[in-house]
This record gives structure tokens, sequence and C-alpha cells, in this order.
């Protein structure tokens, strides 16, 4: 692996830890601050919130300037919000805390999967985004099991700190590592937002909000899935949800593979009806505790195949808003984050059991299969009348 693109990685990490880690810290949070468990569950949406502010307005503010030193300040944000998160008195700061260690997420993954395909070998670009994106796996396969258990057993402030270690790590490696690539030359940002007037952008953000969303309907309420369906125990959860990080490990370098093989679109458009029909079959099998250990590693390896074909697929699109564009990506992975938590949620309240949500998850990627395939009969058709 090139260390340009291991810095990349090492960010991966550290936003992986600190965004996925709040679930499991949401208990300890809420008795430490004197607050209730809903309560804690706003310092997550706060958080995503922050992703699809900052993601879209950092690199528009940014993006004139060397990719580098873009990654560097982004870093730094991160390093310095999550710091105010570990010494926060009292749940006002901790909330603004949460929201401004948001921002800089999506501007760092967008900048970052355009650096990624700069710097790849010729025909290996979604590979090399993917090797990025390979950080946000490897968090929810070691960092947040470890800083779960370090907040349960010890201190959440520990955790952060241990977050703030690791951006600081990665701040080092873009220094020493990350080549200084050229800035973009006469950047015209009214030019770059020309890009949302493409129906093709708001055909790929469609289909990552709402075919994204599957994946977190069946993801947000995982947890009961397992206990009060498959029958196993509160203290296996999370062992279980290691096995779905080690998935997401595996799809995702699938999925960056598949998307240099064949195409972005292509690929999206197959992981998406793939997606609802393992979401499909987790409604069947989930009273089979080993049919739903194997498909808790299937469905997560089959989710986060996508990361790379859709952040590609937004990089070829936006041609002279790249940047831009990929960081939109993930604003709008974010918006399928708290859609399909919402919508999951909406069986449930009805009095619907637990395999419920993922009903909901089947429908959204299959929506997000339309929408990625009306994008590929519009390219067709505009192909033809050229």
């Amino acid at each position: 692996m090139k260390k340009s693109l291991l810095t990349l990685t090492l960010g991966g990490l550290g936003i992986g830890i600190t965004e996925f880690v709040m679930m499991g810290l949401l208990p300890d949070i809420a008795k430490d601050l004197s607050i209730t468990i809903p309560q804690a569950g706003h310092l997550i949406s706060a958080y995503a919130l922050g992703v699809v502010i900052g993601a879209p307005l950092l690199v528009a503010i940014a993006g004139s300037y060397p990719p580098k030193k873009i990654l560097m300040a982004l870093m730094m944000m991160f390093v310095a919000f999550n710091a105010l998160s570990a010494f926060s008195p009292d749940y006002t700061t901790m909330f603004i805390a949460r929201l401004l260690a948001g921002l800089p997420h999506g501007a760092f993954f967008g900048v970052g999967s355009v650096v990624a395909s700069r710097i790849a070998d010729k025909g290996k670009e979604a590979s090399a985004v993917s090797l990025m994106f390979a950080g946000l796996t490897i968090a929810n396969v070691i960092g947040v099991p470890l800083g779960t258990f370090i907040g349960h057993n010890y201190s959440w402030r520990y955790t952060f700190v241990i977050i703030v270690v690791v951006g600081l790590i990665t701040l080092l490696s873009l220094k020493l590592w990350m080549p200084a690539l050229p800035a973009t030359k006469d950047r015209d940002l009214k030019k770059e937002l020309g890009f949302f007037k493409l129906p093709e952008a708001w055909l790929i953000i469609l289909m990552i909000a709402i075919g994204t969303g599957g994946l977190f309907s069946w993801y947000s309420y995982i947890a009961p899935l397992l206990t009060d369906v498959s029958g196993f125990s509160a203290d296996s959860i999370t062992y279980i949800l290691v096995l779905a990080g080690l998935g997401m490990l595996v799809g995702n370098f699938i999925g960056g593979k598949l998307a240099d093989r064949f195409s972005p679109a292509k690929a999206s458009v197959s992981l998406l009806i793939a997606m609802a029909v393992t979401l499909f079959i987790v409604h069947y099998i989930s009273t089979n505790q080993v049919l739903s250990l194997v498909m808790t590693f299937i469905t997560g390896a089959v989710a986060f195949a996508l990361a790379a074909p859709i952040q590609m697929l937004m990089i070829k699109t936006a041609k002279g808003s790249e940047m831009l564009a990929a960081s939109v990506s993930q604003a709008s992975f974010n918006i399928g984050n708290a859609l399909g938590a919402f919508l999951g949620g909406l069986p449930l309240a009805a009095g619907y059991d637990y395999t419920s949500p993922v009903w909901v998850g089947t429908l959204m990627a299959l929506t997000g299969a339309v929408f990625a395939w009306m994008l590929i009969a519009r390219n067709k058709r505009m192909a033809l009348a050229v």
C-alpha cells in the first residue's frame, strides 16, 4: 500500500470510530451527563447534521487550496472538536462539540476520494478509494468495540482521548507522506455549484440517500433483532457487531474491484439489488442463530461494497466539481443514516416485531436501485444522442 493512501485510511479510522462508537456509549454518556437515553441519542443526530452541513460548505470554502493543506486543516478541526467532546462538562457543550466534530467528516472523505483517485495507478482508482473507506470498516471491527469496552469499564471520555490520538497520528502522516498535489487552477465556484443543476447529480443523491438507507434500517435495530428474535444474549452483541464489521471490511475491497472492472453505475445498481435480496433473506432466517450470523457477515459485506462505487460515480459525473460532489455523497450517506433509522422504526412503533425494519430496508434498497437504473438509462440516451 502507498504511504499516501495509508494516511487516508488512518483518517477514515478516526472518523469511523467517532461516528459509530456513540451507539455503544449512549448509556454511559447519559449517566455521566445526567440526561436521558433519548437526549443522548440527539448527540448522534447532531453529528449527522454536522456532516450534512460541513461536507459541501467546507469544500466550497477551501476548494481552491492544495488538497494536502485542506486535509490537514480538516484533521485539525477533527482533533480539536473531539478533544472538546472528551472534556465536555454538560449536555449543551457536548451537543455543540458533536455538531462541530461532524463538520470535517464529509469534506475529508470528499477531498480524500479525489486525492486517492489522482494518486492511484491507472485503472485502479476505485480500489484506491476503497482503501480510504477501509478505515471506516476497521473502525467497526476494532475501534468501536474497543472504544465501547473502555467507555463501559473506565470512562467514555477516555474513548474520545483515543480518537484524538488517532487524529494526531493522521495529521502527522499527512504532513510526512501525503504528496503536495497542486490546487485547482482558475477555480470557479459558481460553475462548480452548477453540478446541482444536473439531473444526474440528483439521481445519484437520491440513490445514496434512499438506497443506503436500507443498510441503516437493518443496522440501527440489529441489537434487538439478534436478542429478541435470534435469541442471542446481550453480552454477545459486541462480538456479533465485530462480525458485521469484518463483512464490511471484505465488502469494501470487493466493491472497489467491481467498480474498476465494470463501471461504478453498474456496480451500484447490482449491489443495491443484492442488498435488497440479503435483507429479504434476513427477515426469514433470523430465528436461526447460525444463519443469522452468516447473514450478518454477508449483509455487512454487500452494504459496504457500495462505498467506493458510489464515490467514484459522483467523481466521474461531476467533471470540474469532483471534490464538491464527492463531499455531497457523504452528506447524502448521512441523510440515508437518519432516514433509514427513522423509517425502519415506524413499523416498530406500529407494533410489528424486530424483523419489520428489514422490510423497510429492502424497499429502500430497491428504490435506490431504480434511481441507479434511471441514471444508467439516461447516460445511454445521452451517449446515443451525441
